[in-house]
């Protein structure tokens, strides 16, 4: 560093001990050239990394698109379930990934060996502009245009506008990917649950038995016979159901007569609020929590809310058993379970 850096850098007090109202300015450090300013050849390498950066965003895209496609509901089959959907996971990730760093890559090494790199500075001024500083910031940007080559570099230019003109196909592609599969809206009015389905165990499916459930116990049921359906998870996502025992005594109402059996009840697992799991059972009040926002419902009382934001009470599950003590249903449950929807009636 220079004498007259030094100096410039030390806050100097005047002999009364205050400081002095401006300070010289340093300046600019010595300017390096890169060796691109200095070999063409070098110069054009890094215009050809910069394009193959960009190609890599554009592969990476057009690599995302095909992996949602090609890998989106591989199987039915439930115990591969798990393993294809991580295995699409992770391609869309990678590409995903791939599609955003070849971006954003390209355009720092771009910045950082294409464009000019001599230092710039400007004195300080009031935040508010006049008119002639905002032209002449309007000038530096186009300046700036022209700085970056990019009227020059006709193979840059179509990588970048390639590159940013696809990305967006990796953010459009999940969120409009399967608008217009299916609008039949009375598939959320039904379950797989019907007169005579044995309630199993969730996740082992094994039927279970009255005897099986004490008082105050709380089990996870699904359907028997669950893992047959086309499609297992989506028919689990509205089949859920936790299965508790009362001592009859405690029972204030229920839904529908005869719905329970001898103090064994069983409701949708699926708050009616925004359709998070109701899994958290107080066994001393009979109250039933939704553990996303608090909804609270009581058990002994027709699964009533009886505090937070959820509007109605959790369907109930009529059960009985059947000539071996297994429990099953009675029928489907009588009104759609989850969130309301714009087509549902009550």
């Amino acid at each position: 560093m220079s004498t007259h850096d030094t100096h410039s850098h030390e806050l100097e007090p005047h002999g009364d001990g205050t400081l002095p109202d401006r300070f010289e300015n340093p300046g600019h450090p010595e300017h390096h050239q890169r060796l691109g300013d200095l070999d063409p050849k070098a110069n054009k390498k890094a215009e050809r990394q910069v394009l193959a950066l960009f190609t890599v965003s554009v592969v990476g895209t057009i690599a995302f698109a095909v992996a949602y496609f090609a890998l989106g509901d591989p199987t039915t089959d439930p115990t591969k379930i798990a393993s294809a959907t991580r295995t699409e996971n992770l391609w869309l990730g990678l590409t995903l990934a791939f599609a955003l760093l070849g971006i954003g890559t390209g355009a720092v090494h771009w910045a950082k060996t294409l464009m000019n790199d001599h230092e710039m500075s400007e004195e300080r001024h009031a935040i508010a502009s006049d008119a002639e500083s905002r032209e002449a910031a309007l000038q530096a940007l186009q300046d700036g245009a022209e700085d970056s080559g990019i009227s020059r570099r006709g193979a840059l230019k179509g990588a970048v506008i390639g590159a940013l003109a696809l990305f967006p196909i990796t953010i459009a592609l999940p969120l409009i990917g399967n608008i217009g599969g299916d609008w039949n809206v009375g598939k959320l009015k039904h379950t797989m649950w019907k007169k005579g389905t044995r309630l199993a165990r969730d996740p082992s499916g094994r039927a279970i038995k009255a005897s099986d459930v004490t008082i105050g116990s709380v089990f996870h049921v699904i359907p028997e016979n669950l893992e047959e359906a086309e499609h297992p998870l989506d028919e689990k996502a509205k089949a859920v159901v936790l299965l508790i025992r009362l001592d009859p005594r405690d029972i204030k109402s229920e839904q529908g007569e005869g719905w329970s059996y001898d103090g064994i009840v069983a409701y949708s697992k699926i708050c009616t609020h925004v359709g998070c799991p109701v899994a958290l059972y107080e066994q001393q009040t009979h109250h039933l929590l939704c553990p996303c926002h608090q909804s609270t419902f009581d058990v002994a009382d027709s699964a009533k809310v009886v505090f937070g934001p959820a509007k109605r009470a959790l369907p109930q599950l009529p059960i009985t058993i059947d000539d071996e003590g297994y429990l099953i249903a009675q029928s489907d449950f009588h009104e759609p379970v989850g969130p309301s929807f714009w087509e549902r009636k009550k």
